[in-house]
């Protein structure tokens, strides 16, 4: 038996613990300033649901089986078809427009590279029912704040936003039909994890000849929303427009900075429909931190009615590679609970209540489970990291108190229980 977890999963012992807390922390923060209200569903959801149109990625890489009924179930690779079938589950109950935020556990059977695991928490923003740009920036001004909260400076992350809807144009102007555009979509989105003549293949092998290859790639090279405006046609006037307004909105958020212009951005997935977003280190050393966009049109695909949204998600493997390279990782230290200890099982019940009642007004307390010895208990107080010990000898016991010792200064003064835990207000301040 190996001990070892499963391949690309990972065990949090207390001190990767903690550091996963202090990130989800930041966002549950993060997703309060900004209205957004909280929610959750079943790791584990049923096949049909998440397989989608054939050709993405993702439907290869599901951790699938059957339960003991033979029913097709498969633990979730990503948050949204969830959140679309909880929808429009109530659709016709819920007042829209919803903003929704979860931290979901994903799983996705894939090749492990830097940045990617076979597991990983996932940061969900969603905004349901919002036809106008504001619901993209809002996402991704929660993201921005995020990285902001965690320690990356405006220089130090890009956020690359491109748009379906004018990629989809600018085929259309060169001649790409819709039939070629999403397995398009998603053989560019492999650029950068292969070569670009291996993304030629791919194109040429989706049907796309060589002078139309050709005539993408040139397309790529487009640097500016002006400079796609030029190409592309009436059809893709709105799409500039929302791109424009988007950019102008980041500067009222305060975001405009790290907001980029990328034609390229189209992401993996076939739902998205309008405005998509990546965000990554300045220096392009690592994958995507967080991404996501409008998908206007899923919920129809899923059985319900069309409803605009725009969705993010910031994964927690690619941000903790990015602060260990910036030593900017979140502390692991955790603030150490007040140790509370007894020298005969007579003595444990004043113990108990002690720790009961400095457990009521908010205070941490760690109780030995067994009588100790003074030297075994303050021994053991010292390898907790506590700065204050609490003690019940027979003395104690008998005169209703308990001992506090200073565990730096050594300093010793007798508290009586019933004034619990009044004295210890000036002394210890509660976490």
């Amino acid at each position: 038996m190996t001990l070892a977890p499963p391949r690309g999963m990972r065990d949090f012992y207390p001190e990767d613990f903690r550091r996963r807390e202090a990130l989800f922390g930041v966002w549950r923060e993060v997703s309060a300033l900004h209205g957004f209200e909280g929610y959750d569903a079943p790791v584990v959801e049923t096949q049909e649901l998440l397989t989608r149109k054939a050709g993405e990625e993702i439907v290869e890489q599901i951790y699938a089986f059957s339960d003991k009924s033979g029913r097709g179930l498969a633990l979730r690779p990503e948050m949204t078809p969830s959140l679309a079938r909880m929808i429009i589950a109530r659709q016709g109950a819920l007042a829209f427009p919803l903003k929704w935020w979860t931290i979901a556990q994903c799983f996705r059977y894939e090749r492990m590279t830097r940045g990617r695991k076979r597991e990983h928490y996932q940061w969900n923003l969603d905004v349901v029912g919002e036809e106008s740009v504001m619901a993209e920036a809002e996402v991704i001004g929660a993201a921005v704040e995020a990285l902001r909260r965690l320690g990356l400076r405006d220089d130090e992350f890009r956020v690359r936003v491109g748009s379906r809807a004018l990629l989809a144009a600018l085929f259309q102007r060169i001649g790409i039909g819709p039939e070629h555009f999403l397995p398009t979509c998603l053989a560019l989105d492999k650029r950068g994890k292969i070569s670009d003549a291996a993304t030629r293949e791919l194109l040429e092998g989706e049907g796309l000849d060589l002078p139309a290859i050709d005539r993408v790639f040139e397309l790529l090279a487009l640097r500016t929303i002006d400079e796609a405006a030029e190409r592309v046609g009436p059809d893709g006037e709105r799409a500039v427009e929302e791109l424009r307004e988007l950019f102008a909105l980041a500067g009222g958020f305060g975001f405009a900075e790290p907001l980029v212009f990328d034609v390229a951005i189209v992401r993996g997935l076939g739902y998205y429909s309008g405005i998509v977003f990546e965000a990554y280190d300045a220096a392009g050393r690592f994958r995507a931190i967080f991404g996501g966009g409008r998908y206007d049109n899923l919920l129809k695909d899923l059985g319900g009615q069309r409803c605009p949204c725009v969705g993010l998600g910031f994964g927690d493997v690619v941000i903790f590679e990015v602060l260990e390279a910036l030593d900017r990782l979140p502390s692991t230290a955790a603030p150490p609970p007040l140790a509370l200890g007894y020298m005969t099982p007579a003595c444990r019940a004043l113990a108990i209540r002690a720790a009961a009642t400095l457990r009521k007004a908010g205070y941490p307390v760690d109780l030995g489970g067994t009588a100790e010895k003074p030297k075994k208990f303050f021994a053991r107080a010292n390898r907790v990291g506590s700065e204050w010990g609490l003690y019940v000898g027979p003395e104690e016991a008998e005169r209703g108190c308990v001992a506090l010792k200073n565990m730096r200064s050594g300093e010793q003064q007798s508290l009586p229980l019933e004034a619990l835990p009044g004295p210890l207000g000036s002394l210890v301040p509660r976490p």
